[in-house]
């Protein structure tokens, strides 16, 4: 890597999970608007296809965009290509299969406990972890082996105890984790000024937030556009929608698309709580007692939300890889456009090109003072040259602590269990999860099957069946 100017040149970023149709796709649209920047990018993926597919795109885009030839795209052979000499290295992976990840989701629903995401807490939260996890481990040894000072940027969940991995097999590494659902939230709050104070154009970064929490279960302290205090405008906003929730467009499909809320979880806890919650309801509801949010498909009906079934992943994987192989072979044209995603933006600001404030997920320095130390958790950081410095956020409110502190251990218990190969460890965690309100005996059996559908990748671990 070099500097010329306000410009920072041959930059070799690594790309762990490089098949990827998505965060990939998005990375690659960023770049290509960032002529600040230039270099190599190196994909790695166990599915080599797919990293060549993203190659082939990748170095198209100059063809059809003459401004964006700053990058060029490599598929690498392991980890050890990908990772040598890197000074970025991104990590987004699928681990495992949607096979395993139906087990995730849809086993639990045979035991009445129901999952609207089920890729961070939840039974198929930690079960997906325990796959999950010693992937990370294998991925911090080879960052400290092959580029032990590069800047780690992760968006694979579980979020929380990815990072809490990669921090305790490589204390030094130089990692934070991204995630956007703070960004959501800080468009919603530009509609509430919008509708309620008439306030209009605001674009999302005007909103200056402080954020405190875990990853999907975040929270808004403090809210200000200029010197307006958003909060108590956001209560008189909640207090008009509490009950319908926020209109949506086409009302009448709106829970066929899933990944859709009218917003009442986010409000109901609002005013139950006092401090804004700052991800989408989907997760949201799964880190409160299941009975709430979740008793089943009708209470998340009310609830204004949908369970996403991993069918529909399943059916949009086969409309991505028909879109990859399309690209791949020139028969249809990458689309250049800003992904609302601040990977380039954070990379920038390390590298001296611009400063940033935005949410992270890093290990508990002090910034939130009544959560356990080490422990990964989610504020505002400061990115400056070199450097990702976690900004002090105050203490997570009374009334919230005792919701959080119960994931917060519980994810604690799968790390280490992971770290420690030790199923055991693990279920200790999987009967404490807020969203297990089955017996004992049905814990056992509802693990004992999830552990089996998933057993292809858990060889390592030691397990006592019981």
């Amino acid at each position: 890597m070099n500097f010329n100017e306000n410009k920072a040149e041959n930059l070799k970023i690594a790309y762990i999970g490089g098949g990827s149709r998505g965060w990939a796709w998005n990375l690659m649209s960023d770049l290509a608007q960032e002529q600040e920047l230039s270099g190599r990018v190196y994909l790695y993926d166990i599915d080599k296809h797919a990293a060549e597919n993203n190659v082939l795109i990748g170095n198209s885009i100059k063809k059809t965009h003459k401004e964006a030839d700053n990058f060029e795209y490599f598929a690498a052979n392991d980890l050890k290509q990908a990772l040598t000499e890197a000074d970025f290295v991104i990590i987004s992976i699928l681990p495992g299969t949607f096979d395993e990840m139906e087990s995730d989701v849809h086993e639990p629903e045979k035991y009445g406990i129901y999952q609207s995401v089920g890729d961070t807490t939840g039974p198929g939260g930690i079960i997906r972890a325990l796959r999950t996890l010693p992937m990370f481990e294998e991925f911090a040894y080879a960052i400290k082996n092959y580029c032990p000072k590069a800047w780690v940027i992760n968006y694979t969940n579980p979020m929380t105890m990815c990072m809490r991995m990669l921090y305790k097999v490589f204390p030094e590494i130089k990692a934070f984790g991204c995630c956007h659902e703070v960004f959501g939230t800080q468009n919603l709050l530009c509609k509430v000024l919008e509708e309620i104070s008439g306030i209009q154009g605001l674009k999302r970064n005007e909103i200056k937030t402080n954020v405190v929490g875990i990853n999907h279960f975040t929270w808004i302290t403090k809210a200000a556009y200029r010197n307006i205090d958003i909060f108590p405008i956001y209560k008189a906003f909640c207090e008009k929608y509490k009950e319908s929730g926020i209109p949506k467009k086409n009302d009448d499909n709106w829970l066929n698309r899933y990944f859709t809320s009218v917003e009442k979880i986010k409000m109901d806890l609002f005013l139950r709580y006092g401090s804004i919650a700052a991800a989408g309801d989907r997760h949201l509801a799964e880190f409160c007692p299941g009975n709430w949010y979740l008793k089943n498909p009708e209470t998340a009906y009310k609830w204004g939300f949908g369970l996403t079934p991993v069918s529909w992943r399943k059916d949009n994987r086969k409309t991505l890889l028909q879109k990859s192989e399309d690209m791949a072979l020139g028969k249809k044209e990458f689309e250049i456009s800003p992904s609302g995603e601040e990977g380039v933006k954070q990379i920038k600001a390390i590298l001296g090109l611009s400063d940033l404030v935005t949410n992270v997920n890093l290990p508990n320095y002090g910034q939130i003072p009544n959560l356990p130390l080490g422990a990964v958790v989610e504020t505002n950081a400061s990115f400056t040259t070199d450097s990702v410095s976690p900004v002090f956020s105050g203490n997570v409110s009374q009334n919230i602590l005792g919701l959080m502190y119960r994931t917060v251990m519980n994810q604690e218990c799968v790390v280490d269990a992971a770290y420690e190969k030790n199923l055991d460890k693990a279920f200790t965690a999987f009967c404490n999860d807020a969203l297990n309100n089955i017996s004992m005996e049905d814990s056992i059996r509802l693990f004992n099957t999830m552990i089996d559908n998933t057993k292809a990748y858990l060889q390592m671990y030691d397990w006592n069946r019981r």
